[in-house]
């Protein structure tokens, strides 16, 4: 039964149960995180074995009917937001395992309203008309034309790892674009990166290697270090992962064919851009050198960096207007949010994605950044 457990406890890492089912400051799995859609907002169901407020009197197939199929206890459909569209390509043993293992946390008593979703969409038989569209039940099956650390990776990136939940951009129904899969998507005012192997917006010029290091640490020296919800994700999940699940994921990861944004061209350029170089040369270069390069280990470049090639510059603004925390053995960087006016951020933010060999489009407004002020920074 502890190794039963042990792999349950695994497997919710590879889920990242933990970082949707505690809200800040509360207690592990206990719920209450606020979840915001396009349609209002939800907050995250305590999953404790408490028996009032949390599952402690379900069964695993009630658990597994809810993770596997988005169906509650009640007979409910779930929203997507919690990701079942994902976790139904798990196996049901693996499943039935995270729920041995969530028995054995601590209960809280914590009674969570989830539902805060606009009319008509927090009836939940809207849901309806989304399933057919977008939900298809049943789990993984392995390619065998492809290895057996592939077909791991596939299991863990479209399954538990529900990479594309963030990664892809999703049309008015708040269903995902398949033919824009893992290109990018904005997510909380963060731009969630493209997972193709683009070699300009993507990973294609990364290796296995350097993606397995990314996932297990947060930081690749010389190109990137994560930010925002990425942080959270490698912090609570893939940093646990074995270096043999890592690989796999990068494995798979190489293999998604490019898709970019540049097929369709960019735009010219940007005029503020000699205003943008003065404010950066006043404001950032200190620590990001002249040229971009950074410091070695402790400062991360510019230039070149996945985070400033993105089709879209949230996650730039977001650093300049909240800074960011030290991670690893990056240093932390202040945020300017009480400094520079929103038409300043925008020409630095500008200023970056178009410099030293960076192909980012000049596309940060002043709106656009008064727009994410509004938003968590963190």
């Amino acid at each position: 039964m502890a190794a039963r457990i042990e792999q349950g406890k695994y497997l919710a890492r590879a889920g990242d149960c933990i970082s949707c089912h505690t809200a800040p400051g509360g207690q592990p799995f206990a719920g209450g995180l606020r979840l915001n859609t396009p349609f209002g907002y939800l907050l995250s169901p305590n999953i404790t074995p408490d028996k009032e407020t949390g599952i402690g009197d379900w069964s695993s197939d009630d658990f597994a009917r809810a993770v596997q199929r988005g169906v509650n206890v009640r007979g409910h459909y779930l929203y997507p937001v919690m990701p079942f569209d994902f976790y139904t390509k798990a196996s049901r043993d693996d499943i039935d395992a995270i729920f041995a293992y969530l028995l054995t946390v601590a209960p809280v008593r914590n009674q969570v309203a989830v539902n805060h979703l606009s009319f008509p969409f927090d009836i939940r038989a809207s849901m309806v008309a989304w399933r057919e569209l977008y939900f298809k039940e049943g789990a993984y099956k392995p390619d065998p034309k492809q290895s057996a650390s592939w077909n791991r990776g596939a299991y863990l990136v479209e399954g538990f790892g529900h990479c594309s939940d963030c990664h892809s951009p999703r049309n008015l129904l708040g269903g995902i674009e398949q033919s824009k899969d893992q290109t990018g998507a904005v997510v909380d005012g963060w731009f969630a990166l493209n997972l193709t192997s683009d070699i300009a917006t993507g990973l294609g010029s990364w290796s296995v290697a350097d993606i397995a290091t990314y996932l297990k640490t947060g930081v690749l020296a010389g190109k990137t270090t994560a930010l925002g919800p990425m942080q959270e994700v490698i912090q609570n999940s893939t940093s646990h992962l074995t270096d043999a699940d890592r690989t796999a994921m990068a494995e798979y990861l190489k293999s998604l064919p490019p898709n970019s944004s540049l097929i369709t061209g960019r735009t010219g350029p940007d005029p503020t851009k000699a205003a943008g170089a003065k404010l950066y040369l006043d404001r950032c270069s200190g620590c990001h050198q002249d040229k971009g390069v950074g410091i070695a280990g402790v400062i991360p470049p510019l230039a070149g960096n996945p985070v400033l090639l993105a089709p879209d510059p949230a996650d730039v603004i977001k650093l300049i207007l909240g800074g960011a925390a030290a991670h690893g053995q990056m240093i932390a960087m202040p945020g300017f949010a009480n400094q520079i006016t929103n038409q300043e951020v925008a020409e630095i933010s500008n200023y970056v994605r178009t410099s030293w060999g960076n192909t980012g489009a000049p596309n940060a407004t002043a709106e656009g950044v008064a727009k994410l002020r509004k938003t968590p920074m963190n």
